[in-house]
Order: structure tokens, then C-alpha cells, then sequence
């Protein structure tokens, strides 16, 4: 069993659990996030909306930005929930452009797992590169190695 496999359920758990946090006044369309860090570390995020707008966070780069504050710079996989109000999503919410482009530079685009959630049983799985084709990061700058050692040049 490989590491995401065993953390599966708790993520997906964990992902809508973390709705309940979301700061979403504007849109009333709250979401949660949940990243396996190679650690083994979950780290969970939720949206926070702000009147001006351009300043809002989506709930996916909460848990990235949590987690990269803390050290961690690999990860294995994330869990999406989303949809409107505090009742289950009706419908899979999956990662806006500069989420995808987030992911990017921590994430092996071929081996990182996004499994959106619907509920508890209903999820759909992609790898990074299914969702975000021909991405640009840090290999591109020749810089992949940077990311691991914490950012040094």
C-alpha cells in the first residue's frame, strides 16, 4: 500500500471537514482542502474570502502555504472539496488555474495525486498532469533542485 492509499480516507475527511472553516461571505461557496506532505504530514486548508476580492485564498494554496511555512517542500497528494453553503457539495469543485500552477512548483506533475470530493464515497482521481498539461515550473527554470533544499540559489 503506498503511502496516499493508507492516508486516503483521512484526507478525503479531512478535505470536507475543512469547509467548515472557510471564510466565505461573498460567494457563500466555501471549500476545504487536505495535502500529504511526503512527511506523512497532513495539512489543511480552507477559502478566505476578502471584500476587495484580489486578496481572497483559495483553500488549496492555504494548505500549500501552510504547509512550505513549516518546511515541508514534497508532496504526495490533495484532497478537494467544495460547493455552496455548509451542506455536502453537490457537484466536484476542482483546483482554479493558480492552484494548479502552485501545485506545480512543489508537485511531480506525473505523480501528484488531486482526488476531488464529492462526499465521503464520491471522488474522482487525476494526476496533476491531467489537469494542468504541459506545465510550467521549476524544471523549466532548471531550478527543481532548489525547491527540495528550501529555495537557496
Amino acid at each position: 500500500m503506498n503511502a496516499v492509499e493508507g492516508k486516503r480516507e483521512f484526507l478525503i475527511q479531512q478535505a470536507l471537514e475543512a469547509r467548515e472553516y472557510s471564510y466565505a461571505p461573498y460567494s457563500g461557496f466555501c471549500v476545504g482542502a487536505a495535502l500529504l506532505g511526503k512527511s506523512g504530514t497532513v495539512y489543511t486548508g480552507c477559502n478566505i474570502e476578502n471584500a476587495a476580492y484580489g486578496p481572497s485564498n483559495c483553500a488549496e494554496r492555504t494548505a500549500f502555504f501552510k504547509a512550505v511555512s513549516v518546511g515541508e517542500r514534497e508532496f504526495e497528494a490533495i484532497a478537494i472539496a467544495g460547493g455552496p453553503g455548509a451542506e455536502e457539495p453537490d457537484d466536484f469543485c476542482p483546483p482554479c488555474g493558480v492552484c494548479r500552477q502552485v501545485m506545480m512548483e512543489f508537485c511531480d506533475p506525473e505523480e501528484f495525486l488531486i482526488i476531488l470530493v464529492k462526499s465521503a464515497v464520491q471522488t474522482m482521481d487525476y494526476k496533476l498532469a491531467d489537469l494542468l498539461p504541459m506545465g510550467f515550473g521549476p524544471g523549466n527554470l532548471g531550478r527543481q533542485d532548489q525547491i527540495k533544499e528550501g529555495g537557496e540559489l
